[in-house]
């Protein structure tokens, strides 16, 4: 590669700023489609005739297939490239919500789960495209931003989608509304990676081809990432045969799952099941333990949404301010995080809580960022797609089995689920304690 062309796109900062922007629509306007659509699933498949527990398991078909796709499509992503890769899966889960729309039957709904539930992953996808565009030291500052322009997205879908349920066909005016923002996410993207080409076309080729512009900021690594066949990753293209294409991603599947990562990603199961369980009867035990009415709760859920969002915006600073040392910053949110789901397992009146969910909010958002940093870091940028999606795949099996841990704790007291969580957040921070100076021990051999 060469690095006076590549850099070029760095050199101006509004082409580079564009695309980032570009990606920022995305997610915020993919977040937004799919939150209307979500409140709305578990009351349509019942209008259909399905049973409540043919609901639950029609409902888990897409945490299923989310759990096995996650790791396979970000590793597509970086086989073929993050422009053709995105564009599918936009198109794909527009397929998918168009067949909700006109689900009529259980059948039907079941059918229009199985592409999206395979391919929304747009994400995902993104979020290793902003590795792709930007420094090692950039990067929390825009994978905040992101975070937090989707997370907005999430807020005001419900809100919309809300609306449009009033009126009759409402689901499916929503779903089919959905859909379209799909197909306009998709058309966003090429207009994006036409930027890309305009501003750097060596560069736009290096993105689409799953390299990583940014490579030049950071030092090689100690052995080229190539085929054992001696083919490199970044010469094969969407039109390679389909055999060819799931050879690689089973090699990048392997690299990842033979890598000594399983530190990380045991962190992201345990902090997933805590963060997961404190939400997972919430409204049910303020009712129980404040009596607090479910209208208060309601404002309570969106005030700390609405911090969750905006706190997007802070990861870069406090990154800043601990010299972008994630290893620490890891650990103190990790802290605090299981400081704060003890106070609210044990808060006595509902200040507590509402002290308790600002500051959760906050640590939330920094520990995801923080952990998907470290990823990159220890698996190396140019498998992003891979090892964001093996994070997400750690994440799905935090939600299958979250509400069973809810529902068993939930028989004993309604502080049940929370109490289990710091169990686990505990857990947490001594596998940190333990494991964080074997990391920076390589991280200082490599330096």
């Amino acid at each position: 590669m060469n690095k006076k062309k590549c850099s070029s796109l760095f050199l101006k900062p509004g082409g580079r700023t564009r695309i980032i922007q570009c990606i920022y629509v995305v997610g915020f306007m993919d977040l937004f489609g799919v939150s209307m659509i979500i409140p709305l699933l578990s009351h349509h498949v019942k209008s259909l005739g399905a049973s409540p527990t043919v609901a639950g398991i029609v409902g888990s078909t897409y945490g299923i297939l989310q759990l096995f796709s996650s790791t396979i499509v970000g590793s597509w992503s970086d086989v073929v490239g993050r422009r053709y890769s995105l564009l599918t899966c936009l198109l794909l889960s527009a397929f998918g919500y168009s067949l909700l729309g006109m689900s009529t039957t259980i059948a039907l709904f079941v059918l229009a789960r199985i592409p999206v539930g395979l391919f929304k992953h747009s994400l995902s996808i993104c979020r290793a495209l902003l590795s792709d565009l930007v420094s090692e030291s950039e990067r929390p500052l825009v994978m905040g931003h992101f975070n937090a322009a989707s997370s907005v997205g999430f807020i005001l879908g419900p809100v919309v989608g809300g609306y449009l349920t009033e009126h009759d066909g409402g689901f499916y005016t929503s779903a089919f509304t959905c859909a379209a923002i799909f197909v306009l996410n998709a058309v966003v993207n090429c207009n994006g990676t036409n930027d890309s080409s305009k501003a750097c076309p060596d560069c736009s080729k290096s993105t689409q081809n799953g390299s990583h512009i940014n490579s030049f900021y950071q030092k090689p690594p100690a052995e080229p990432e190539k085929m054992h066949r001696g083919v490199d990753w970044g010469q094969v293209s969407l039109l390679q045969p389909v055999w060819r294409q799931l050879s690689l991603v089973g090699c990048r599947i392997h690299m990842v799952a033979s890598s000594d990562m399983w530190d990380l990603f045991l962190v992201r199961l345990l902090m997933a099941i805590a963060i997961m369980l404190y939400y997972s009867n919430f409204s049910l035990a303020m009712e129980e333990r404040f009596s607090l009415k479910p209208k208060m709760t309601g404002y309570l859920i969106s005030y700390s949404s609405l911090l969750g969002a905006l706190s997007g915006f802070l990861v870069g600073p406090v990154t800043k301010l601990y010299g972008n040392n994630m290893h620490a910053l890891l650990l103190h949110s990790t802290v605090l995080t299981c400081t704060l789901i003890f106070l609210y397992a044990t808060a006595p009146s509902v200040w507590q809580v509402l002290l308790t969910s600002t500051f959760f909010a906050i640590s939330t958002s920094i520990g995801r960022t923080c952990i998907t940093d470290l990823e990159l870091q220890r698996g190396g940028v140019q498998s992003s797609g891979t090892l964001i999606g093996a994070g997400q795949s750690v994440t799905a099996v935090g939600r299958v089995l979250a509400p069973l841990l809810s529902g068993l704790t939930q028989e004993v007291s309604p502080c049940g689920p929370p109490s289990l969580g710091v169990a686990l957040a505990l857990a947490a921070v001594g596998l940190l304690l333990i494991r964080i100076p074997t990391w920076n021990g390589r991280r200082t051999k490599q330096e």
